[in-house]
């Protein structure tokens, strides 16, 4: 292995190991989703879906 590849192996590890548990905690406090916040989402992905579609349909 290269010494680069090592370097970023190690790199990626720690980050991991720091990333982790913080990720874990801001996921027990965080606010539940209520069903205008699904709402909220769902509108935009609808229209991303449509815009795609219809770009694969121009080609």
């Amino acid at each position: 292995m290269d010494w680069m590849q090592i370097t970023s192996a190690l790199a990626l590890i720690i980050f991991l190991i720091i990333l982790f548990p913080a990720a874990l905690e801001m996921m027990r406090n965080s606010p539940k989703a209520t069903s205008s916040d699904w709402k909220a989402i769902i509108a935009p992905l609808i229209i991303i879906i449509l815009f795609i579609m219809l770009l694969i349909k121009l080609v």
